[in-house]
């Protein structure tokens, strides 16, 4: 009986052992802020991210999602993950630029001029990212690309010269582009976007660059009624984890969650070209006038930007991936020539 004891106690141990490690994995919480609104593309591309993963891990990672802002700004949801408080966010540019100072090249002005430009070099910087943010602690698991960035202002803008005499309302979260206009000489006004449209009624401001649908859904075009045609630069976001969470994923998950990430990214951004679409043709409809440059105007648009930038080289925007971008550009174009 006793030697049937010494054999029966080191099974009991070892099957609670295996127990508390199968608890320690299905505690795997994963808290996500996000500043879309419920609802949302966004949000609902999310959520069903987060289903695919907890089917994925048997229910062994389990994602709950705080939109519209509940866990705070970009910067604050950053700085909660930095202290464990929540474990990703989704950020937009300005965020995803404050863990890594290069994806600024993308916020930059005229560089870009398509979607397949843009998707031709991103495809081959995003490793580039991806290993600068992951040595700030961070994982990306998912990229966007949602829609661009246009140009609202209360009355017509064809040349450079022409915006300068309004007031471009900017976020405050985005210092660095806050540099780049002023160098092309244009006066700035930083401010939440809760605020804009008490600036534009008290002529705080008269003028905005926001992405067509935020334009559209807050219905800013009422007041700031003409948009430059041009693209100005692409939206990209992104969902972070830190990386410690992403470590104590099981391994043999972690491919098929990048995957079920990646899919509903790409739904998501087939879904905001849609409705970037149907944003200009509605605000059209409602009275936009959408002006269209000269090639004389856009390519003045293009020296003062590329001479604003080339100031702040070094400085302000790293000048190796920038470098990198103009040469992928430059592969690009000369490859859809042929």
């Amino acid at each position: 009986m006793r030697d049937r004891s010494r054999l029966i106690a080191p099974l009991v141990a070892l099957c609670l052992f295996w127990l508390s490690t199968v608890q320690m994995r299905a505690a795997i919480e994963i808290k996500i802020g996000s500043v879309a609104p419920e609802r949302s593309p966004w949000h609902t591309a999310l959520l069903k991210m987060a289903r695919d993963w907890e089917t994925i891990s048997g229910g062994q990672v389990k994602v709950r999602v705080y939109p519209g802002g509940i866990a705070g700004s970009e910067l604050d949801m950053i700085r909660k993950i930095r202290l464990g408080v929540l474990q990703g966010a989704v950020l937009t540019n300005m965020g995803m630029m404050r863990i890594e100072k290069s994806v600024l090249v993308f916020n930059l002005p005229f560089v870009f001029s398509s979607d397949e430009e843009f998707n031709y070099v991103f495809s081959r910087l995003k490793p580039v990212f991806e290993a600068r943010v992951e040595e700030s602690g961070f994982k990306v698991v998912q990229w966007t690309q949602s829609g661009w960035v246009y140009f609202f202002t209360k009355g017509p803008v064809f040349y450079p010269d022409d915006l300068k005499k309004y007031k471009i309302s900017i976020t405050k979260d985005d210092p660095e582009l806050e540099q780049v206009w002023e160098k092309m000489g244009y006066k700035v006004v930083p401010q939440d976007t809760k605020d804009m449209m008490i600036g534009l009624e008290s002529g705080m401001i008269s003028a905005l660059y926001l992405p067509a649908v935020m334009a559209a859904s807050g219905q800013y075009f009422a007041l700031a009624s003409h948009m430059l045609a041009p693209k100005l630069a692409p939206l990209v976001g992104g969902l972070i984890l830190s990386r410690k969470t992403w470590e104590q994923i099981p391994e043999s998950f972690r491919p098929a969650m990048l995957e079920a990430a990646d899919r509903q990214a790409k739904v998501l951004s087939e879904e905001i070209i849609n409705l970037e679409a149907e944003a200009l043709k509605a605000m059209k409809d409602h009275g936009l006038v959408i002006n269209q440059p000269s090639e004389e105007a856009m390519a003045m648009w293009r020296e003062a930007s590329s001479r604003a930038i080339n100031s702040l080289l070094g400085r302000v925007i790293p000048a190796d991936v920038y470098q990198k971008t103009l040469d992928l550009i430059r592969e690009y174009r000369t490859g859809s020539e042929k």
